[in-house]
């Protein structure tokens, strides 16, 4: 399917608005996605026993964290490896440009003490491998040149693949019930936390 907006998929859909994880220690969790990293903090939200940032990956793309006294730091596994407990998040990803902006980012990691991996091959990217303040695991990555991106031309080589898989990479139309839309008089849109912040904006 294509969108005027030149991605894939639902109309109107342009790709993770943010993804949100939780802290205990905000300031070290924003020294490092702001400072380190340089992701741009653009939103901080906060109440009595509550608060939450907003970084900014890029154009419409968030990163955000909550702040939870208490709430444990993620114990340090490798990327991929199945752990029962981690059940909701395995890790996440940042694009980046070249390999030479991967060896950039792998001595930033380095310098300020954080573990970091090697480069390694994926076939179509290459990847380093890290962890935050909190432990979660975090992954920078490349394309390779000179080799298809599967964005654009799927690759299926799963040795024994699921059924889904054998349906193809395109949204397969009658998988589900067409929805059946509210009527203007249900559609309510209820105040939420941060709602008043933007009140006189």
């Amino acid at each position: 399917m294509d969108n005027s907006n030149g991605s894939p998929g639902m109309p109107g859909l342009r790709g993770i608005h943010h993804l949100a994880m939780v802290t205990a220690d905000l300031d070290a969790t924003t020294r490092f996605w702001r400072d380190l990293i340089g992701l741009r903090l653009i939103y901080t939200h906060g109440a009595e026993g509550y608060r939450q940032y907003f970084f900014q990956v890029a154009s419409g793309v968030l990163l955000s964290f909550f702040q939870w006294p208490g709430a444990g730091r993620i114990p340090l596994r490798r990327h991929g490896e199945p752990d029962r407990e981690a059940r909701v998040f395995d890790h996440l990803s940042f694009a980046m440009d070249d390999d030479d902006a991967l060896w950039a980012m792998a001595d930033r990691l380095a310098s300020a003490g954080y573990p970091v991996s090697d480069i390694i091959d994926h076939g179509f990217i290459h990847s380093i491998y890290s962890y935050d303040p909190n432990g979660i695991p975090i992954e920078f990555t490349c394309p390779v040149a000179g080799v298809k991106d599967p964005e654009h031309q799927p690759l299926f080589r799963d040795r024994n693949p699921l059924p889904e898989a054998l349906r193809g990479p395109d949204p397969i139309p009658g998988t589900y019930p067409p929805p059946e839309p509210l009527e203007d008089d249900e559609k309510v849109i209820l105040p939420g936390a941060g709602q008043e912040d933007f009140l006189h904006t």
